[in-house]
């Protein structure tokens, strides 16, 4: 039990670090390639927000633990919206444009929602190919229809820096992060194992919490920095979009990598369930107001402490 909680502590901790350098290192090295500011934008947002969920639950589907992967993802896609979103609200109320709640939060449920029909019995490498094919036509549709905003451009100018990056030191950076994010996943998998057998839970349980939790932390810490600043503008975009590639690309990628049977019925019901109810309804309260309001934030909140209980139930 203890030596599981210290594998999955030091997993999530060199994970955030890893993830993070990996980030900055791939954004430096597609400008010293120079790809196109939104191909940078795309990757910077899409690997940003879930590089820790992909590597993590394709570890655990590798190692036979789908339910770990799933239940990562599910709890993820919950948290994004309902722990994240949910404590921002708090500091601060959160606005949402009217683009975001016509296209992204519509894309989102979609996903979210196809993912969690996929995942209704046994998720095989048909139904991974078709959420790639999914996310590579949602890619297509982005990469048509969207223009860098400035603040894009500003979030893009903080990772590469005032300084011309050299190829030789990126490639590192990128390589080597990268290595350090899947050996941190890896880590915190085992760590997870460890403790759900130690506690006698499921694996898709300690998934949908402890590692959910754990891999939506660095979301957290900016999302509640950004309400404390008032520069919440473009979060509730990047969490919507989050939850996209975290059903249709991490979600392919383990059907691709571990498929079978999920193994964890109360998660593939009650578990899918759940994380389609709370975006619906989170979509709901965006497009009434236009804004995510402290009231919001209590219902979402709420519905994600319900999720766990009735899961642990």
């Amino acid at each position: 039990m203890l030596l599981g909680l210290v594998f999955s502590v030091v997993g999530l901790v060199v994970l955030s670090l890893a993830a993070d350098q990996f980030v900055r290192g791939a954004a430096r090295l597609a400008v010293v390639l120079r790809m196109a500011p939104i191909v940078v934008g795309a990757v910077v947002v899409g690997f940003g927000t879930s590089a820790p969920e992909m590597l993590v639950s394709t570890v655990a589907a590798a190692n036979g633990r789908l339910d770990i992967g799933i239940g990562n993802i599910i709890g993820s896609n919950v948290a994004n919206i309902s722990l994240v979103l949910g404590a921002a609200s708090f500091v601060s109320v959160v606005p949402v444009s009217s683009s975001v709640v016509r296209r992204d939060a519509v894309v989102s449920v979609v996903a979210v929602a196809l993912f969690a029909l996929f995942v209704q019995g046994e998720l095989g490498r048909l139904e991974g190919l078709v959420l790639v094919a999914a996310l590579g036509a949602w890619f297509v549709l982005v990469l048509r229809g969207s223009r860098t905003s400035e603040a894009d451009m500003e979030d893009l100018s903080e990772l590469v820096g005032e300084h011309p990056p050299a190829l030789g030191v990126e490639t590192v950076r990128t390589v080597v992060s990268l290595a350090l994010v899947a050996g941190s996943a890896y880590v915190l998998v085992e760590g997870a194992e460890r403790v759900a057998e130690a506690l006698n839970l499921s694996g898709g349980f300690v998934g949908y919490t402890m590692v959910a939790v754990g891999t939506s932390a660095p979301e957290l810490v900016t999302a509640v920095a950004a309400a404390r600043q008032r520069e919440t503008e473009l979060l509730v975009g990047n969490l919507l979009g989050s939850n996209v590639f975290n059903s249709l690309a991490v979600g392919g990628a383990i059907g691709l990598v571990g498929p079978g049977p999920v193994g964890d019925v109360t998660l593939q019901t009650l578990g899918s369930l759940m994380m389609v109810v709370i975006c619906v309804v989170s979509w709901a309260a965006m497009a009434i107001g236009l804004r995510v309001s402290r009231i919001d934030g209590v219902v979402l909140l709420g519905l994600w402490v319900v999720s766990i209980a009735l899961l642990a139930g």
